[in-house]
C-alpha cells in the first residue's frame, strides 16, 4: 500500500488502536476481537516483545481490510525494519527527521509525535502526515481547538485521553483522527484473556466517533 492509500485509510476509518501487551500470544485474538469491533487501522508498538515477528505474523491472518502499522519507533533502522517485515505506517512518539524521511522514501505513511505549536509545525514541515499529539491527555480539547486556529492546515491525532465515547468531541476540537489504548484493550482485560469485553468495547468505541 502506498503513503497515500495509508492516510486515507486512517482518515476514512478514524481510530488507530494501539496494541501493547507482554505477552505475544495475546496479538491474534486480540486483533481478532479488533476487528469484529469494528477497528480497521492497528498500530503495535514496539515495546511488545518481537514486535518485529508479530509484524510478520501478522500478515498471515489479517484481513485485507485491516491496515497494519507499527509504533514508539525512534530511528530510522526500527522504521526500516519494521516497513521490510510488513508495516503500513510508522508511529513515533517524537519528532525525528531521519524516521520522517525514511518512511517517505519508502512510500509509507508517518506520524511522529509532538506537544507544542512549535513541535507540531516543525513535524508537519519535515513531511509527517499526520501529527500525533502526544500525551494528549495532559493538553486537552481546548489545546487542539487553540493549535488549529492559526494552524488549519495540520492533520492532528490525539493520543491519550481517548475514551470510548468522547471520540466526535475531539473531532469538534480539530481532530482527523485518533489514538486509542488502554480504553479498548485494558490491562485486566488482557489479563483475563477477555476478548468479548474487547470487542465489544470497540464496538463502542466506532458508534461514538
Amino acid at each position: 500500500m502506498t503513503r497515500e492509500e495509508s492516510l486515507r485509510h486512517i482518515l476514512k476509518h478514524k481510530a488507530v488502536a494501539v496494541l501493547r501487551f507482554d505477552d505475544p500470544s495475546l496479538f491474534e485474538p486480540l486483533a481478532n476481537a479488533l476487528y469484529a469491533g469494528g477497528i480497521r487501522t492497528l498500530e503495535i508498538t514496539m515495546t511488545v516483545p518481537g514486535a518485529i515477528d508479530l509484524i510478520r505474523q501478522g500478515a498471515t491472518f489479517l484481513p485485507d481490510d485491516m491496515l497494519f502499522g507499527v509504533g514508539s519507533v525512534i530511528d530510522a533502522e526500527t522504521a526500516r525494519k519494521a516497513i521490510d517485515a510488513g508495516a503500513e505506517f510508522v508511529v513515533s512518539p517524537v519528532v525525528k527527521k531521519e524516521v520522517i524521511e525514511a518512511c517517505r522514501n519508502l512510500d509509507k505513511a508517518v506520524m511522529a509525535g509532538a506537544f507544542t505549536p512549535t513541535e507540531i509545525q516543525h513535524a508537519w514541515e519535515l513531511g509527517s502526515d499526520i501529527v500525533k499529539v502526544f500525551p494528549a491527555n495532559i493538553l486537552g480539547m481546548d489545546f487542539f481547538k487553540a493549535v488549529k486556529a492559526p494552524l488549519p492546515h495540520l492533520r492532528l491525532m490525539p493520543t491519550g485521553g481517548v475514551s470510548l465515547t468522547n471520540g466526535k468531541e475531539w473531532f469538534a476540537a480539530g481532530a482527523c483522527a485518533v489514538g486509542v489504548g488502554s480504553s479498548l484493550a485494558s490491562a485486566s482485560d488482557l489479563k483475563s484473556r477477555n476478548f468479548n469485553a474487547i470487542e465489544e468495547k470497540a464496538k463502542t468505541l466506532i458508534q461514538n466517533l
